[in-house]
């Protein structure tokens, strides 16, 4: 027999209020009415569901996770695989469990994030950004959901994000290079439309200029943060000579696409074309030549998602974004180049 918590209020004659009170040990109950009401719960065998335990604290404990975009990354992704993790570890110590949300059917429906969360009862909601995001995910964030974004720079009554300082990633990469006396230096960015994207491509504008280095144009083109676009940018780039000294890809990804096809043309790394990629995944260290990088501290990102999250949760209605300084990493992939004396 699959008792409710009414039939258990029944049994004891008092309200389901009552018995979901006692279920979660909240105050204010008399001794002999939670005794008669433990007693039932005992001689019944009796197990509180999920919505009973819910009732009476009106919080069910739960984190939506979405993986937003129409085109979007998902737990193999190498970068935000990392976050997740240590966004699990620390939300599952402040008390909850993840949900998530699968997109695939979800899209062909054009269904509603804001209606599965509220029909789940969740607490609040983790989006990690994906490319074309959908309408859904604006609708879900101008809600009354809480709700904390990773790399989505969005606004909201109960919304906040997280993400790397992406402008200061291209500053200290530029930086770098002029400090090894590179000058020609070619950029291979995400999807022009990407908020990340044009945050390291204004930072890495505004440092060329800063520092006096010339910007080609024909150096610079635009992939979608994966291998395959990076390879095929890096290919154009090469297309026409003279090719750049350096080469920055926003993304590890992109970086070892661009490494294949600089090795496909003849090229040596770093002797010909220094290379420098963007995230620190693990793979960068064992690639030949080991990659150089800009580290984004993803455990970090982590951490700060899930105390940011919890505070929208339990009522501080105004967080302001938080930024974490990258760092670059340098490995043999990008070494210093003399100058030449003509």
């Amino acid at each position: 027999m699959n008792l409710t918590i009414k039939d258990i209020a029944k049994m004891a004659g008092v309200s389901p209020g009552t018995v979901s009170k006692i279920i979660n040990n909240y105050g204010g109950i008399g001794e002999s009415t939670k005794q008669k009401v433990q007693k039932v719960i005992e001689e019944t065998g009796y197990r509180p569901t999920f919505s009973a335990k819910s009732l009476a604290t009106k919080k069910s404990n739960l984190i939506g996770l979405i993986y937003a975009g129409k085109i979007n990354v998902d737990f193999t992704h190498p970068f935000f695989n990392k976050v997740m993790t240590s966004f699990k570890k620390i939300i599952g110590e402040l008390g909850y469990d993840i949900l998530m949300f699968s997109n695939e059917q979800f899209h062909q429906d054009q269904g509603s994030y804001l209606a599965r969360c509220r029909h789940f009862q969740v607490d609040g909601c983790l989006i990690i950004a994906g490319e074309e995001i959908e309408e859904a995910v604006y609708e879900l964030v101008q809600s009354e959901i809480p709700c904390v974004g990773v790399d989505l720079n969005l606004t909201g009554p109960r919304y906040s994000y997280v993400m790397t300082d992406n402008e200061k990633i291209s500053s200290k990469v530029v930086e770098h290079l002029y400090l090894q006396n590179i000058r020609d230096i070619g950029f291979i960015n995400g999807k022009k439309d990407s908020s990340v994207a044009i945050l390291r491509e204004q930072g890495f504008i505004e440092s060329m200029k800063q520092f006096g280095i010339p910007i080609n144009k024909d150096w610079i083109y635009h992939g979608d943060f994966f291998e395959q676009s990076g390879y095929q940018a890096m290919k154009k780039i090469l297309a026409n000579p003279p090719y750049p000294k350096a080469i920055f890809a926003a993304s590890d990804l992109m970086a070892f696409g661009a490494k294949k096809a600089i090795e496909e043309h003849g090229l040596t790394i770093p002797t010909d074309i220094s290379l420098i990629g963007c995230d620190d995944i693990e793979s960068c260290q064992y690639s030949t030549p080991q990659l150089t990088t800009v580290k984004q501290d993803k455990e970090k990102l982590g951490k700060l998602a899930a105390h940011l999250l919890n505070d929208l949760i339990n009522g501080e209605m105004e967080k302001k974004p938080l930024l974490v300084d990258p760092e670059l990493v340098l490995r043999e992939s990008c070494t210093p180049v003399r100058k030449q004396i003509l």
